[in-house]
């Protein structure tokens, strides 16, 4: 890898409002970009490199993890027929940064190579950039441009900051809706987008069936690559991506349903499925602007979860709720995965964990040492409890967090005794929009109140139905707000004294011609645990 840095032809631009440049972003990432559209609108093509007959940035870029002084810029060429005879060949890509919109004052430039070992993806950790602002970015190969891509860094990490405001989104069937919840969002005045899981689908529902996936389900490398090239054939997705810089953790459908460590549904020899693991965890690191891919001795691991700090005002967590956790307590022993139990003795061993003992006791230690003012602990699922009473007793879903009681307890435990302030949960998963209290012993009046929790719906997934939902609400008090019939995001809006969260929503399913508004909103004050209805 090679940079020149053109960091002293820095010059002070004439401020631009930032939703336009969300806009600017988003018709860019919207543009037929070709092969040769840099020549026709009179860009400079490269020297060298291939004369592509198709364009094949098709799958657009993203920007992520961010850093006071520094970016994961990300791209991925894809290949067609036409240009078939450059599927073996090693690739030269450049990636260009720009510190204005309309590209006339060059930061940086770095050159790297990409092959079909991994996929023809780039990643490209472009460092040396300045806190707590945007920059512009695009990638070159040969004859071929890609789009225009905004990014941001974040502050200093002892820098005062008066906001942060991200949008909160999970559980994305691209069978069952339209990805207008992203198109909603790359309009928005964001700093980031915080994806907390189920990027793609690996499974089929004919019963929700709005625009099919194509092929089978996948369970060898090429196949997952296709159903992520498929997602991001989405132009909403990739506008999104180009728009505002993503955090992102997964859940299980980026490999298979209900999985939990190295066991599948079916109870698949552990190391027939994770070799499947490995497929699935190598498309996704393809396709994500992520720092750090498959273990390269182990290809079945992968770290996903990171910290990031935005200045002074918030530390945020994403945190992986799969790779590390332990099996399903009292499975059916013909068909694995999560259930609905009741008496269930295996819940009440305190040993059983949903994050693993290494990655609780990184949280629990940033957590106590953070000196920021909000902590915001972002993970796949609800963690409120959602069991309903019964005559038989309570019931609990082993596959979230009902089925890990007792790491739940501990964790929230450890929040109550250090008397951690500002502790915010945020989740995915569920298919609803969820407020929720949390209290190390739930729906209990006596156990205080430690933490807050937001869940938000899904972008396009299909939610629970109300009868079941009512019998939810009603068994659980701790759960201020729940609706699963509404698709959407969430936009949090955290400030020195306040964290705001907004959920914009739209019925299902989410058609072409859907329109967003907002359901409900609810704010936690700092210093006071607990969420309340605005």
């Amino acid at each position: 890898m090679t940079a020149w840095d053109f960091s002293h032809r820095r010059a002070a631009t004439a401020p631009l409002n930032r939703r336009d440049w969300h806009r600017m972003a988003l018709s860019l990432a919207l543009a037929p970009w070709c092969a040769l559209a840099g020549a026709q609108s009179g860009a400079k093509p490269s020297a060298s490199g291939p004369r592509w007959q198709a364009d094949p940035f098709g799958l657009g870029v993203a920007s992520g993890q961010p850093r006071p002084d520094s970016v994961v810029l990300w791209t991925r060429l894809r290949i067609s027929e036409a240009d078939a005879a450059l599927k073996g060949q090693t690739l030269s890509v450049v990636c260009e940064v720009f510190a204005d919109a309309a590209m006339r004052q060059p930061v940086r430039q770095w050159t790297v190579q990409t092959d079909a070992r991994r996929g023809h993806s780039v990643h490209v950790v472009a460092t040396g950039l300045q806190p707590a602002r945007p920059y512009w970015y695009r990638f070159v190969c040969g004859t071929a441009h890609s789009p225009v891509g905004r990014a941001r860094t974040t502050p200093g990490v002892n820098d005062a900051v008066d906001r942060l405001r991200l949008a909160l989104a999970s559980c994305q069937h691209y069978e069952q809706g339209y990805f207008l919840a992203h198109r909603e969002m790359a309009q928005r005045d964001l700093d980031l987008v915080l994806f907390v899981g189920d990027y793609i689908y690996e499974s089929s529902n004919p019963q929700h069936l709005l625009r099919p996936h194509q092929g089978g389900v996948p369970k060898l490398l090429d196949e997952y690559r296709e159903r992520h090239a498929q997602y991001k054939s989405d132009a909403d997705l990739r506008a999104c991506h180009a728009a505002h810089t993503w955090l992102m953790t997964w859940d299980d459908h980026e490999v298979v349903n209900d999985y939990a460590n190295d066991l599948d549904r079916h109870f698949t020899d552990a190391q027939v499925f994770l070799r499947r693991r490995a497929a699935a965890y190598q498309a996704y690191f393809e396709h994500m602007p992520l720092r750090l891919g498959p273990d390269p001795v182990n290809r079945s691991q992968m770290r996903i979860h990171d910290r990031m700090a935005w200045g002074r005002l918030a530390d945020v967590w994403t945190l992986d709720c799969r790779q590390y956790r332990d099996h399903h307590a009292c499975p059916d022993p013909n068909r694995g995965g999560g259930r609905v139990v009741m008496g269930c003795d295996a819940l009440a061993d305190p040993a059983r964990s949903m994050w693993g003992a290494a990655q609780e006791q990184w949280l629990n230690q940033g957590l106590l040492s953070s000196p920021r003012r909000w902590k915001l602990v972002a993970q796949s699922t609800q963690m409120s409890s959602s069991g309903v009473n019964t005559p038989l007793g309570r019931s609990a879903f082993t596959d979230g967090w009902d089925g890990y009681p007792q790491a739940r307890a501990q964790f929230l435990n450890s929040v109550a005794q250090a008397g951690v302030p500002n502790v915010v949960v945020l989740g995915g998963d569920v298919h609803m929009n969820v407020a929720a209290q949390l209290r190390v012993q739930p729906n209990d009046e006596r156990s205080p109140v430690v933490a807050s929790e937001i869940v938000t719906t899904s972008i396009t997934s299909r939610g629970l139905g109300e009868k079941l939902l009512a019998q939810i609400r009603e068994s659980n008090p701790d759960i201020l707000h729940a609706r699963s019939d509404e698709r959407g995001f969430t936009v949090l809006d955290v400030r020195p004294d306040t964290l705001q969260a907004e959920f914009v929503t739209t019925p299902y399913p989410v058609r072409p011609d859907s329109v967003f508004k907002t359901q409900a909103q609810y704010l936690v004050r700092s210093g006071v645990p607990g969420l309340q209805k605005v």
